[in-house]
């Protein structure tokens, strides 16, 4: 099945502005807007008419939510595909909740999740299963727990990086920077340096991570470090076409990075405590003619 995106679900939860004055994410975070990666492979079904569950993920992996309950709800019906239905059926619902805030859908996944045997799962349904347990996590405020959730699902992704690590690399990001901005100022430092730390990792296996570009010039803001922020996205909006698909969110994201947290931060700290007011500008006016530089986007 597809990943659920995380932005709007951190757009309705983001604490109000001002709130937590050391988060980096006072905009949105880098995430991936339209795709649709299979977690849970379909199966293969080319000489036969495919069943409801087949039916369930391909209309959850079009984003057709309504159809795709549906579906899973037939498919439950079926013992031998009961509880694998029940992830689809779940994981559709938390996607309702994200889109819609319905506290129906939400109650309606919590309680498919508890009752599926995941004795009766395939490998790939267990995965989505422990995607969609974090989502959930997520949607009742527990971050912490939900970033756990999210880090064993990438376990059994990063052998091959694709686009489904991307997204749930994402979501384990934007869990602990939740997380974070809720901390005191030690925890908060603990957190962003794991988050550091994890996208230096997979810059190495996979340079062309969207995500952990982004990641990685937010969590070094994250741990009070503006300089190498800024070197991080300034070297993230150069390569940025490199990454392919997502080269047009990830600019923009980065910008936003800069010109909301980076900026203001490394302006404050050249001003030694004085008036950032003019190193501001200076360091927007250097933005502007680093955005200019580059390979053809």
């Amino acid at each position: 099945m597809a990943i659920g995106n995380p932005e709007q679900a951190r757009r309705r939860a983001a604490p109000r502005l001002g709130r937590a004055p050391m988060c980096v994410t006072v905009m949105r975070p880098m995430s991936m807007r339209h795709a649709a990666i299979a977690v849970a492979a379909l199966v293969a079904l080319a000489a036969t008419p495919p069943n409801p569950l087949v039916r369930a993920r391909q209309l959850y992996n079009q984003h057709q939510y309504d159809a795709a309950i549906v579906a899973a709800r037939e498919a439950r019906q079926r013992p031998n595909l009961a509880d694998a239905a029940g992830v689809v059926l779940a994981r559709a619902h938390l996607e309702r909740y994200r889109i819609s805030d319905d506290a129906a859908d939400l109650a309606a996944a919590r309680e498919t999740l508890a009752s599926i045997d995941t004795s009766r799962l395939l490998p790939v349904d267990r995965q989505d299963l422990t995607i969609g347990l974090g989502e959930l996590l997520y949607f009742d405020g527990r971050f912490g727990a939900a970033a756990e959730m999210f880090a064993a699902a990438l376990g059994g992704l990063e052998a091959a990086p694709s686009a489904a690590h991307e997204l749930v690399l994402d979501w384990w990001a934007t869990a602990l920077d939740r997380q974070a901005q809720a901390a005191a100022d030690a925890e908060r430092l603990r957190i962003y340096a794991r988050v550091l730390e994890r996208m230096e990792t997979v810059l190495h296996a996979a340079p062309d991570s969207a995500a952990a570009v982004y990641w990685l010039a937010a969590a070094a803001a994250g741990c009070d470090d503006p300089n190498r922020a800024w070197n991080v996205a300034t070297a993230g909006w150069i390569r940025a076409p490199l990454v392919g698909g997502h080269s047009a969110s990830l600019g923009t994201d980065l910008d936003r990075l800069v010109q909301g947290v980076i900026i203001p931060r490394r302006a404050r700290a050249a001003a030694g405590g004085g008036d950032a007011s003019q190193a501001e500008a200076a360091l927007r006016a250097e933005w502007d003619a680093i955005k200019k530089m580059g390979i053809r986007r």
